[in-house]
């Protein structure tokens, strides 16, 4: 396991037009088993997940996302594969939403060092009601 710095840039849209974005750097881990690629680490209050860990296992072009918070009862995962469909529920403390994510791309560009960067432009919709399209670009530093 090897200590990176991450930087994660996320963009939400409304048609073509980026509606709001969030940046922000954090120190993570990074670590293979069998054929997958591991970066894990913690949200910050910026990003809107305070006290949860993140981890992004990367198996070719699948990325499956898990985050796990300190509330109890808050997670939440996603699939991300161009093209495809994940159903989930979306946990909080406040009780379960219905999420699916429609993957329109993912991009990884990461070396065999584990060092370059993931994109990842999907669509995500909650309970029908709140529907959205987002950007997210994690680049792996030393």
């Amino acid at each position: 396991m090897k200590d990176i710095m991450l930087k994660i840039t996320g963009k939400q849209f409304s048609g073509d037009i980026s509606e709001d974005q969030m940046e922000f750097i954090t120190e993570g881990k990074l670590y293979e088993k069998g054929d997958s690629t591991y970066l894990i680490y913690d949200e910050s209050e910026f990003s809107g997940f305070p006290g949860c860990k993140t981890t992004l296992k990367l198996t070719g072009d699948c990325i499956r996302m898990k985050r796990i918070g300190s509330e109890v009862g808050f997670g939440m995962e996603f699939i991300f594969e161009k093209g495809k469909r994940f159903n989930s529920k979306y946990h909080t403390p406040y009780g379960n939403l219905d999420m699916e994510v429609l993957t329109n791309d993912v991009v990884n560009n990461l070396t065999e060092e584990g060092f370059g960067d993931i994109n990842i432009d999907y669509h995500v919709s909650l309970n029908g009601m709140a529907e959205g399209r987002n950007r997210l670009k994690i680049e792996v530093m030393q």
